[in-house]
């Protein structure tokens, strides 16, 4: 059965959005409101209110203006990367107010908004069924079926957002951990770091992360003509989900070594300036030239398909 979805969307910058919600709403199935009030007002009792908004304070601030205009057993849906005890005490008080609360992992970035994403719901299970037709709609499919089901009450569905985001980080570390073993010892260009990552990507290691990892060393910088990897800056970013995952693990007395030794790496990178003046004043290693057959080098697959 097949879901048709009215969206009800609240605006805050009216003037840039007035043309673009003309466009995008012809087909009467996005509704546009520019305050608050009008926005709850318009929406069908028991209303089911999603909110994508950055984790952290942001979320209840968001909370805390939208609420006067709830009635009882309405319904919020929290999509942020948020921290999972958050999720818990939010949950707590909605439902000692009478409100229904789902705290959401979503996954897939940008071309899952626009395809669909994996979608994780966490909270109280009558309210999950009421919103369920609507999130199987819009996630991505496999194999024929939605990528969401019930993961649990409370902040379960957060809970496993932060390790698939902790997983992620582990995975892209044991590819980084790759990709330098093969250039830097094995001496493979660019050219033939894509076919090797696209010989894996062939075959068991088929992941998204593979995938854009083959086709980033290919591209090129449009300033200066050159691989982008060798001219973009070594410094990595983070949100925070991988160190969540880490302490959790720590918590509940877990061994997570790959993943938290994954987020260490980020905290290195990201110590740019104090690297630079750490080389004025220790050697790094000889560099090593690797004499043999390169296609040895192909078994470094093995470890990244272990832990996939």
């Amino acid at each position: 059965m097949k879901v048709v979805v009215t969206v009800y969307r609240f605006l805050t910058a009216l003037a840039k959005k007035q043309k673009a919600v003309a466009e995008a709403h012809s087909d009467k199935k996005l509704v546009p409101t520019y305050n608050l009030e009008e926005f709850v007002n318009s929406i069908e009792v028991p209303r089911r209110i999603l909110l994508m908004v950055q984790a952290g304070a942001a979320t209840d601030m968001m909370i805390d203006a939208v609420k006067p205009f709830l009635s009882q057993g309405d319904i919020l849906i929290d999509g942020g990367n948020t921290f999972f005890k958050d999720t818990i005490r939010r949950n707590k008080t909605l439902s000692e107010e009478g409100f229904n609360f789902i705290g959401t992992g979503v996954s897939g970035g940008e071309e899952g908004a626009l395809k669909g994403p994996s979608i994780m719901p966490g909270g109280q299970r009558k309210a999950y069924d009421l919103v369920a037709p609507i999130l199987q709609e819009i996630a991505a499919v496999a194999d024929g079926e939605p990528c969401v089901t019930y993961i649990g009450p409370d902040g379960a569905g957060h809970y496993v957002k932060m390790v698939h985001n902790g997983i992620e980080y582990g995975d892209m570390q044991l590819i980084a951990e790759a990709y330098t073993i093969l250039k830097q010892i094995g001496g493979l260009t660019n050219d033939e770091l894509a076919d090797v990552f696209t010989e894996w990507n062939d075959g068991e290691l088929d992941s998204y992360l593979i995938q854009i990892t083959k086709n980033i060393v290919k591209t090129k910088d449009p300033e200066t003509g050159k691989p982008i990897v060798d001219v973009i800056l070594d410094k990595a970013g983070q949100k925070g989900t991988g160190k969540w995952t880490s302490q959790s693990a720590l918590d509940l007395g877990v061994p997570l070594s790959l993943i938290t030794e994954s987020v260490f790496a980020r905290y290195i990178s990201a110590l740019k300036d104090e690297r630079v003046h750490a080389s004025t004043v220790l050697s790094g290693p000889s560099n090593y030239s690797f004499n043999g057959d390169k296609k040895s080098l192909h078994r470094i697959r093995t470890p990244c398909f272990i832990f996939q």
